[in-house]
């Protein structure tokens, strides 16, 4: 839920707070997001150009290109999170256009371990033990067919190639099929 996302974000360090929010609205995945660089936010036009990501083999990481040629895009950051994104650049990112939003404490890509560690805490403390780090994203995608995202919509937001993946989005937001119903009244009524 949306009360959840924010739990979890305040359970988190400060400086990993906005990875749950991005990983959340943005529906990101992790690669994706622990790849961000301050050069990929455009601050004023509230976009995260999505163009890499980052994976681990053989124990270490590895930027490559998004899982497919579809993840490559622009994802419109809500404007809720406006403040706080420019919060997190001048608090919590290096200068320069290649410096990671979310480093390691040492620097480089934040290691699982690292990351992990804040992140089972975060979830026990706000009650959801069970929570995976890509429900993030689910969620995400979930709430984007809420507001009415068409399968065009969020497979661009999502990065998928095929209406496939999508549309399991918008089959789980069915129950806003009343919602629906009232924006259509609106229509008629004008």
């Amino acid at each position: 839920t949306v009360e959840e996302i924010d739990t979890l974000a305040a359970k988190m360090p400060a400086r990993y707070s906005l990875m749950v929010q991005l990983a959340s609205w943005c529906a990101l995945r992790y690669g994706e997001t622990v790849e961000l660089r301050r050069g990929d936010i455009d601050v004023d036009a509230g976009i995260i150009r999505v163009c890499r990501a980052a994976v681990r083999v053989n124990g270490a990481y590895r930027v490559t290109t998004t899982k497919s040629t579809a993840g490559v895009r622009d994802v419109n950051i809500p404007p809720h999170l406006h403040a706080m994104v420019r919060a997190h650049l001048v608090e919590h990112t290096g200068a320069g256009a290649k410096a990671l939003l979310f480093p390691a404490p040492a620097g480089g890509h934040l290691h699982p371990s690292q990351h992990q560690s804040h992140w089972y805490r975060a979830r026990a403390e706000a009650g959801r033990p069970d929570m995976r780090w890509h429900d993030l994203r689910h969620s995400g995608a979930v709430l984007a067919a809420s507001a009415g995202a068409t399968l065009a919509e969020l497979m661009s937001r999502l990065g998928h190639s095929t209406p496939g993946a999508a549309m399991r989005y918008q089959h789980a937001a069915a129950g806003s099929d009343a919602a629906l119903a009232a924006r259509l009244s609106e229509l008629r009524n004008g």
